[in-house]
């Protein structure tokens, strides 16, 4: 009972710890932002008259509102089709046993350890020869391939732990492959599937190396990669520019706690059934 005891407080402290650090750049962030326009303050002080103005003031000058509908546009030109490419593969590769699957999987688990920064400057001017430099399809179309291969990988996790008695029980009632997936398959996938969605909800969101290489205009971008041009116009002033950062981070993390619950309770549901 007494190392029990002992576990307990020290997970507590731990976890106390992990939160202060994890907290810290936020509130630094959060003062920081609250001094006057053009200041330079140093550590965590307070300051004594809150300019609350600035996140106003950064709300209107990094135009958010169209910021938020660039990034929402990209999210649905990504998010759906990867899902939908991601579980016919994983479906096919985990599932369906088909023939040389081995080597395909294993060529999308090598996709895996591709880096996005080892790729930019071929993309680049591969983008550029297709005609779609500054517009959002350089974003979407490269986003899809690149996160081909953790879809697969995480759908393929999934199909591959389904019983073929399920399949050979649908086949004999009459069911065709399309009925197979379609009927049975996707919805015992849902788990998996939600779970995905988020995470690439939020990688497309927040990705911000595509934004800024292969596009112009901030308002094409995502809401990270504009941040980029908002700290090149603002990057003197401090409290405007930290305003700015907390405002753009904010969505994000308002998708993180609104989904957090199903995306926890996603992945328990697939570590026990696996």
């Amino acid at each position: 009972m007494i190392v029990g005891r002992r576990e307990t407080w020290t997970a507590r402290v731990l976890l106390v710890l992990l939160m202060a650090v994890t907290l810290m750049p936020f509130i630094s962030l959060f003062v920081t932002a609250l001094h006057p326009s053009g200041s330079y303050p140093s550590g965590l002080e307070w300051p004594r008259d809150p300019q609350w103005g600035n996140f106003v003031k950064a709300f209107q000058a990094a135009q958010m509102i169209e910021l938020i509908k660039s990034s929402a546009l990209i999210v649905l030109g990504v998010v759906p089709i990867s899902l939908l490419l991601g579980t016919l593969a994983g479906f096919a590769i985990g599932h369906l046993r088909m023939a040389g699957r081995n080597l395909v999987f294993l060529v999308f688990v090598l996709g895996l350890t591709l880096p996005f920064e080892g790729i930019i400057t071929p993309l680049y001017y591969q983008v550029r020869d297709m005609g779609l430099l500054n517009t959002r399809w350089a974003i979407i179309l490269p986003l899809i391939g690149l996160f081909m291969p953790f879809s697969v990988f995480w759908l393929r996790a999934h199909f591959v732990n389904v019983p073929d008695a399920l399949s050979e029980s649908a086949r004999m009632d009459g069911a065709n492959v399309w009925q197979l997936f379609w009927r049975i398959h996707v919805p015992l996938a849902m788990p998996a599937l939600s779970s995905l969605a988020i995470l690439l909800l939020l990688w497309t969101w927040n990705q911000f190396l595509l934004a800024i290489v292969l596009v112009d205009d901030p308002l094409k971008r995502t809401m990270s990669g504009a941040l980029g041009a908002f700290q090149g116009q603002w990057g003197t002033d401090m409290p405007l520019l930290c305003a700015g950062s907390l405002l753009i981070l904010t969505p994000t993390l308002v998708i993180f706690l609104i989904f957090q619950r199903r995306f926890v309770t996603a992945l328990l549901q697939g570590s026990l059934k696996g």
